[in-house]
């Protein structure tokens, strides 16, 4: 019998067929995640269920929100009126009608352009240092933009931040020569007092000189008189910006062979990482005017900026030492082997394999410390809470809570949320470059 005649063997290749519908697409990941046994279906309904009375409740508040309008008791009229009495409706007039003031605090209603300013600029000179593949070129506008935020958000004479700034350049001066002549010892400690010098005994000579030759001067607002999102960003990216490289210096410090430096360095990072940061506020708003001479005004803010810079600092050199830790002991080694001596292997070699490592812990701290900004509420500073406060002890819109809680916690999320995201980018970045 010939294979024709039977009927069951097949003389062609069936094609490939589609897989069953329940092996594919949101079935199959339904059925694996969320139904893979009988404890995850009954907590998967249970979710459900949790997920849908919570939206349940708030869609309606959400959805018949009243945006217009001079008070709470104006909000409850409108909605009394068009949605009937007792219905569930949010009044976010309170942010149409305040938004200036969470924002900007008391800043001047006419120079509301400079901090939308001074925020463009930040934004656009950090370009260069959180993206590497811009032109290099961009970072001189980096280093500069510091004295032009400055005079943006205070005011005053131009040259008065830039003379401050001409102390760095100082610094830089004489260690390159002192180095050059004698040790990189000498030469750092001739960084540190060459600047010292020219602010206390040249800063106002050179600012003076310059005003008066070539005037640039904008009107000048107060620190008392900042408050809102403003004082946060301030406070938060000052904060952020001196920390970082404060310290990486107390990380090296604490694992140095010098005897001072090290048992410095250390006494530093716990007596600052030991005490929380509520009470280095105390002690910047009360108890520094005590240790400072008769007449001394010394700005709040800038208190409490050198506060929080100073705390972060003891947790960065914490999370960097962290770092250093987990580098093998043949990364140093090799270090040495190729002649280098300490600052041009922790340059090139030790510290950009630590960073990596400790970027997680570094953005996490940068996190923590924009969002305890909001503890300068208990010195007298009103940031967003402080005037959330202020607005709802107003009698227009005494009783107002979520409204306000929501937008500065969006406003918050998005500045914590995009941290976040940078991060994710340049682990994956590095992780790329590696291999």
């Amino acid at each position: 019998m010939s294979k024709a005649n039977l009927s069951y063997v097949r003389t062609e290749m069936l094609g490939p067929q589609d897989p069953p519908l329940g092996q594919t697409g949101v079935i199959r990941w339904v059925r694996e995640n969320l139904f893979s046994s009988w404890l995850n279906a009954i907590l998967t309904l249970l979710s459900l269920w949790f997920v849908w009375s919570v939206l349940s409740h708030l869609y309606p508040w959400f959805a018949n929100s009243i945006w217009s309008a001079g008070s709470l008791s104006e909000c409850r009229e409108i909605r009394n009126t068009t949605l009937g009495e007792g219905a569930s409706a949010a009044c976010f007039a309170v942010i149409s009608d305040r938004w200036e003031q969470l924002l900007f605090g008391f800043y001047p209603r006419e120079g509301y352009w400079r901090p939308v300013l001074a925020l463009a600029v930040f934004l656009l000179s950090i370009l260069p240092v959180l993206f590497t593949h811009l032109p290099r070129k961009l970072l001189i506008g980096s280093i500069a933009s510091p004295i032009f935020l400055f005079w943006l958000l205070w005011g005053g004479s131009i040259w008065a931040p830039a003379s401050v700034m001409f102390g760095f350049v100082a610094g830089f001066v004489a260690y390159r020569v002192v180095a050059a002549a004698s040790s990189n010892l000498l030469g750092l400690l001739a960084a540190i007092a060459a600047p010292l010098l020219y602010w206390f005994l040249l800063t106002g000579l050179v600012a003076d000189a310059l005003n008066s030759v070539v005037p640039i001067e904008l009107p000048k607002v107060q620190s008392k008189e900042f408050g809102g999102f403003t004082l946060s960003v301030i406070i938060g990216i000052a904060g952020i910006a001196f920390s970082l490289p404060l310290g990486i210096l107390l990380a090296l410090g604490r694992q140095s062979n010098l005897f001072f430096i090290n048992k410095v360095s250390v006494a530093f990072i716990e007596v600052i990482r030991g005490v929380p940061l509520i009470v280095w506020l105390f002690t910047a708003s009360l108890l520094l005017n005590y240790f400072l001479p008769p007449g001394t005004n010394f700005d709040l803010m800038l208190r409490v900026i050198i506060m929080v810079t100073l705390f972060s600092a003891a947790y960065i050199a914490e999370v960097v030492r962290g770092g250093l830790a987990a580098l093998p002991k043949g990364q140093y080694e090799a270090a040495d082997a190729l002649g280098l001596d300490y600052w041009l292997s922790m340059r090139l070699i030790i510290l950009p394999q630590a960073l990596k490592i400790s970027i997680p812990g570094i953005v996490n701290t940068f996190i923590g410390l924009f969002k305890d900004t909001t503890l300068v509420v208990f010195i007298g500073l009103l940031d967003p809470i402080g005037l959330s406060n202020a607005i709802r002890a107003s009698t227009d819109w005494q009783g107002v809570y979520w409204e306000l809680f929501i937008f500065i916690g969006l406003m918050f999320f998005i500045f914590c949320f995009s941290m976040g995201r940078y991060s994710l980018y340049l682990e994956k970045k590095l992780q790329r470059e590696h291999r």
